[in-house]
């Protein structure tokens, strides 16, 4: 590594060299150290000059130190080791809605550590609480599906046991499940007071029923989302203030963690656009300090979606210097582990996975979205459900690459939907710590549950890079709590297949280690190509003269350190163009 900062520093130097640099063009910022750029011309450094929020000089030492001027210039020297990379992007996560689900005194439930009976206990208290407090419902998210079951999952008689008269809504941690109470169902339409069916099956989702035809409480994909967003009442909790916190709190967690490009994906979660305005207006008052991407949800349950595109296609008008409100989000399928995936092979036990949206409308939505400047952001996890996704971009011919349209998970993926997407500029948003299974003890029963060959095959990485397809990185926070949620973390296990057990505290086992990444392509799914996604690669995503100065410093250096050691690697600030935005304690 030291041979390419000893090449970035020449080719850098031209750049910057002068006999002298004029007072009034000298840095309020200079930064030494170890400097990995994320442009391919410029790979690393050893320092870079900063002026009015932008990098003005990437180059040697020497060549940087020219643009110093006492006490004008504030200096940050590495030389006690650690090194500088661009700020990152979090591609695809939901921390809008975590933190409004904090503001509603959200239950959170650990999903390897709780059980049936102290997961019933939390929710008893929070009742209590509701009840005194006077609050009008009471929600929990974080329940594994997988392990609840091997218990007995909550039926919706016990759930009113607990909750009677309030509406009580869990999610899961995947997000893709949830349990209800007689109430909740009620407020919803969905059932009567005796747990009779009265909308029948949701499309795209499943209602479950007992053998006596009553709804059991459990419910799948979007009857879920139907439920939470008419069931409980979040109107009255996500006020505009609170809004504006909910944003001001997410930023904060991931200036924490290095980030300072955000692709929030799902931001009408709750079926309303508070967070949108909130985020315009944050930005307008000079309080949004986040490049972020907001996504339009669209239910395959609506019957209106010619009114429904035109309300996502009217958010727009959300739009300011950080904010991005121009992408629309389906859901082509569920999660395979938790057995809705759609899957060109049948499940073990002969069902199949649930599938939200034809080929065909998925291919007329993205025709309406790019007419419109909008990009589209599809959850797939299957194969099948991917093949749809990327058939459908496909068909949009040369009105595709603009859009730089994408795909979030892909757990399976066959070859000639990598190569489409190549040839289509259509990104793929890879959740590249799923590439284990973090617990050792799960993995026995993951071949059980999920169709022939995919059980230890799951989410490409590799493959993709070298088809040429554009991969950037997501954490998909809180989904899978047990998961790092920081770069280094991430770039551990895309490097190595492998993280720590939550609960043993030993290293897993690398699972398909055919499929992993080096640092340096890590690197740039984590900086550039999510900038790439979300339109602003000219202006941020690398260290590079012109550009923004976002950037993230650390304690060590990812590149020399053992591979093993990289999770270890802490963030020691964050800078938003040029300003720092986060300092650990």
């Amino acid at each position: 590594m030291k041979s390419v900062l000893k090449i970035a520093a020449l080719t850098l130097f031209t750049c910057c060299a002068c006999s002298k640099i004029p007072e009034s063009e000298r840095a309020d910022l200079v930064v030494y150290g170890p400097v990995y750029t994320a442009d391919n011309l410029m790979p690393a450094a050893e320092g870079f000059a900063v002026r009015d929020g932008r990098f003005v000089c990437v180059g040697s030492r020497s060549s940087v130190g020219r643009f110093v001027s006492g006490s004008r210039t504030r200096v940050i020297d590495l030389a006690g080791g650690g090194m500088i990379i661009p700020g990152c992007a979090e591609s695809h996560a939901h921390y809008l809605m975590d933190r409004s689900l904090t503001l509603a005194n959200a239950v959170k439930i650990s999903e390897f550590e709780d059980t049936k009976a102290s997961i019933k206990t939390k929710l008893e208290r929070e009742y209590m609480r509701a009840k005194h407090y006077g609050r009008k419902f009471v929600y929990a998210i974080g329940w594994n599906y997988q392990l609840l079951l091997m218990e007995d999952l909550f039926t919706r008689l016990e759930l009113d046991e607990i909750c009677p008269d309030l509406p009580l809504y869990m999610n899961d941690s995947e997000g893709h499940k949830g349990l209800a109470n007689t109430k909740c169902l009620v407020n919803a339409g969905v059932t009567d007071a005796e747990g009779n069916l009265i909308m029948g099956q949701i499309r795209g989702g499943e209602i479950c029923t007992g053998a006596d035809n009553k709804a059991t409480g459990l419910l799948k994909e979007q009857a879920g989302t139907y439920v939470r967003q008419h069931g409980i009442p979040f109107n009255e909790v996500l006020t505009d203030e609170g809004a504006k916190k909910v944003i001001q709190s997410s930023c904060a967690m991931l200036h924490k963690n290095g980030y300072t490009m955000y692709m929030d994906a799902w931001s009408n979660y709750f079926g309303g656009e508070e967070l949108m305005a909130a985020a315009q207006a944050l930005d307008r008052e000079g309080g949004l300090r986040m490049n972020l991407g907001l996504s339009y949800e669209i239910e395959s349950s609506n019957t209106q979606l010619d009114q429904e595109l035109t309300k996502a296609f009217a958010c727009s008008r959300y739009a300011s210097t950080h904010v991005f409100p121009n992408f629309i989000k389906l859901f082509i399928d569920g999660t395979v582990e938790g057995g809705t995936g759609l899957t060109s092979k049948p499940y073990p036990d002969g069902h199949e996975g649930i599938q939200n949206w034809e080929q065909s409308e998925v291919a007329d939505i993205s025709k309406a979205a790019s007419d419109a400047g909008f990009s589209m952001h599809i959850h797939t996890m299957g194969d099948k459900a991917v093949d749809i996704a990327v058939k459908a971009y496909e068909s949009l011919g040369p009105d595709c690459k603009p859009m730089r349209n994408s795909l979030a998970h892909v757990r399976n993926m066959i070859d000639e939907d990598k190569q489409i997407c190549a040839d289509n500029d259509i990104i793929v948003i890879s959740g590249m710590l799923w590439h284990v299974v973090m617990l050792e003890g799960i993995r026995y029963i993951i071949p059980e549950i999920v169709p022939e060959g995919m059980g230890d095959k799951s989410y490409p990485m590799k493959s993709l890079v070298e088809k040429g397809v554009t991969v950037t990185s997501h954490s998909d926070f809180p989904a899978n709590s047990g998961s790092p949620i920081d770069p280094m973390g991430i770039m551990e296990i895309a490097v190595t297949g492998s993280m720590r057990d939550v609960i043993l505290d030993i290293p897993s086992t690398p699972w398909w280690p055919q499929e992993l990444l080096t640092r340096m392509q890590v690197l740039r799914s984590l900086t550039i190509n999510g900038a790439y996604q979300l339109h602003i690669e000219n202006e941020r995503g690398s260290i590079s003269p012109g550009k923004w100065a976002d950037f993230v410093v650390f304690d060590n250096d990812a590149f020399v350190c053992d591979s093993s050691d990289i999770h270890k690697i802490k963030v020691l600030s964050t800078f938003f163009e040029g300003e720092q935005v986060y300092a650990a304690e």
